[in-house]
This record gives C-alpha cells, structure tokens and sequence, in this order.
C-alpha cells in the first residue's frame, strides 16, 4: 500500500522537472546570443513544447489512463530527456530544427504526457479535498521556474549552453524515474479507507458545497469515459474557460525576462529573479487558488480569475513603473497557475475519476 502523501511527493517530482519549460525565457538571450538567431526563432521553441504538450495529453490521455501511471511516468521521463540531451546537441550543431525536434516536439511530448500522469491518481488519494490534490500535483510545475531560472542562469555562466542541457537532462532523469516508479492508483480498500478517514464534519460540509457544483445524473455517479464526457455542453463550456485563461498567461511567460529589460528597464539579473518569483507564485497560485475552490466553489474561482485578469491587462498596456509591472505580472500569473490547477478538480466534479486523465487530456490538446 503506498503513502498518499509520497505519491503526493512523487507527483512534484515529475512536474517539477518537466514544469523547466517555464524557465525558457532565462535561456532566450544567451541562446540568441550565442547562436545568432532572432527572438521570434528563439521563443518559437517554447511555443512548440508548449503546442505539443497539449497535443500528446490530448492523444495520449487515454493510452497514459490504460498503461497506468508507473508506465506513463516512465514514457514522460524518456520523451523529455531525449529532449533535453537532444537539446545540447542541437546547440553544439547549431541547428535551429534540431532544436525544435527534440525540445519542441520531443520534448512537448513528455511534458504532456508527464502531465496528466499523476493528477488522476493523486484525486483518488485525496477524494474529499480534490481541489487541493489537484493543486498539489500540479504545484511543482509552477513552482519549477523558481528553481530551475536561477539554477539555468548560474550553469549557463559557470559552463556552456550545451553543458547546461546535459547537466539539467541527466538530473531530470533520475528524478522523474524515481517518482514515476513510486507512482501506483489506490486498491479499491485503500480509496474505501481513505474515503472513511477524511470524512469528518468539515470535510462533509465541504463536500456538500462541492456536490452543488455537479450535476446530478447517473452517468456522474459511475463516471463518464471521454467520449461521454465530450458530448455534454459543459465540456464545451470548460474548454473554453480553459483557453481564455490559459492564453492570458502563456504569453508572459515565453517572454517575461526579455520583455523586463526592454520595457521597463531590468538588468539580466533582476529579470530572472522575477522570473524565480514567477515560478513562486505560478507555484502558489495553483495549490492556493485551487485549495480556496474546494470552500468557495469551481465556478466563483473562475470568474475570479477572469475579473482580475482583465484589470491587470488593462493595467499592463498603460505603466512603466518596474514595481507596479512586476506586480501586474504576478497576479496574472497567479490565476493562470490557478487554473491549470483547478480545472482537473472541476472535471472530477463534473465527470467523475473514471477517466480523469484522458478527459483532462482532451481539455488539454483540443
């Protein structure tokens, strides 16, 4: 029998690695620098890993659900570090298509895959506190960037681009093997169990507020497969949420360092400690946010979002006051690390956990 709170450790352990991509925007100038290309070729790359990401989870969500977490953690760690040993050698060659082959393409197919393993499998070690076992999954991936802007940065200076790729894969793949191999669903006694013994007052009355977010029909009750769960309006409706949240952040992120130093004037350094803090509160964002849903509910969460989101765009477009540009960076941030965090959380409201990665794959890659 595993300790939910190790698959919980193991969970972090492969998005912490994978949640790197985030810290692309460190390597953007020493890569353009280097190799000579232009910011559009450079941030290309980031966009790809990302575009695959969604891609392969939306693909290969159900096929991760089959084989199991063990096996589809297993499959992550090799995509991403091909891709990542690929990486360096596309660097020492030069080669912008190698680059976006093996960190782009390759790479992009580990990080979804290396996505959606462990979420489904943390909610049913957790079935009273789904928002919270989502977030906490989903965290290290956020908080990533924390660790790995600084940690790029110093291994870029200390050695070589290449080096870098090579030092960062190899201890990637030690990482997320060891997660992946702790990795394990419940026993049917074991859920029953953990069911029993997270079921006190609080816990129901929470449960409560949750049960008045999902719809009462008999298919939730068994729990929908994909195919069912895409043919209801609420799919549609979540997708869309999804998208409009999503895209309010990932454009920060392929460009926050750069867009620091042009736009209100921060060094290299400065620019990547923000980028740490971006990881920070990418981080916070999702095991906070997704935490407050379990009380306030799914949907008042995300229009939150949506609301503070629209303010600090609107706020972006008009400052170049680096503190108060920070500040709007990160509140943006926040939401969008929230609803990455929430949304597994309001899929298992709304569907069930019987297909909880293939259906948060098809959220993810449609």
């Amino acid at each position: 029998m595993r300790n939910r709170w190790l698959i919980a450790l193991a969970a972090i352990g492969i998005h912490i690695s994978i949640g790197s991509v985030y810290a692309w925007s460190v390597l953007t100038r020493p890569i353009m620098a280097a190799m000579g290309w232009s910011l559009k070729e450079t941030t290309w790359t980031f966009s790809l890993a990302i575009l695959f990401l969604g891609l392969s989870a939306g693909l290969l969500g159900s096929f991760a659900e089959k084989i199991g977490p063990k096996k589809s953690g297993l499959l992550s760690t090799l995509f991403f570090g091909i891709g990542m040993l690929g990486t360096a050698y596309a660097l020492e060659q030069s080669s912008l298509t190698l680059l976006y082959i093996f960190y782009g393409v390759i790479g992009g197919v580990g990080l979804g895959v290396g996505y959606i393993t462990p979420v489904s499998t943390l909610v049913k070690y957790f079935p009273r506190n789904r928002g919270f076992a989502t977030g906490l999954a989903i965290m290290g991936f956020g908080f990533a960037a924390l660790i790995a802007g600084p940690l790029m940065q110093y291994l870029t200076a200390a050695y070589s681009l290449v080096q870098t790729f090579q030092i960062l894969g190899v201890a990637y793949i030690i990482i997320m093997t060891l997660s992946s191999l702790y990795l394990k669903p419940p026993t049917t006694a074991t859920a029953a169990t953990t069911t029993a013994n997270t079921t006190d007052a609080n816990n129901a009355e929470k449960a409560q507020t949750n049960v008045a977010t999902r719809p009462a029909n008999a298919l939730f009750n068994r729990g929908m497969t994909a195919h069912e769960a895409m043919r209801t309006w609420q799919f549609s409706a979540l997708w869309w949420i999804f998208f409009i949240n999503i895209t309010c952040g990932i454009g920060l992120l392929a460009v926050a360092s750069p867009m620091a130093q042009e736009i209100v004037g921060m060094n290299a350094t400065e620019a990547a400690s923000m980028v740490g803090i971006i990881g920070l509160l990418n981080g916070l964002g999702r095991i906070g946010w997704s935490t407050i849903s379990d009380y306030i509910g799914r949907p008042f969460t995300y229009m939150l979002f949506f609301l503070i989101e629209i303010l600090a765009f609107f706020a972006l477009g008009h400052t170049s006051n680096s503190f108060f540009f920070q500040f709007l960076v990160f509140a943006i941030i926040t939401c969008y690390g929230g609803g990455f965090a929430c949304m597994p959380a309001y899929l298992s409201d709304l569907f069930g956990t019987k297909a909880l990665s293939a259906i948060h794959g098809r959220v993810l890659g449609l």
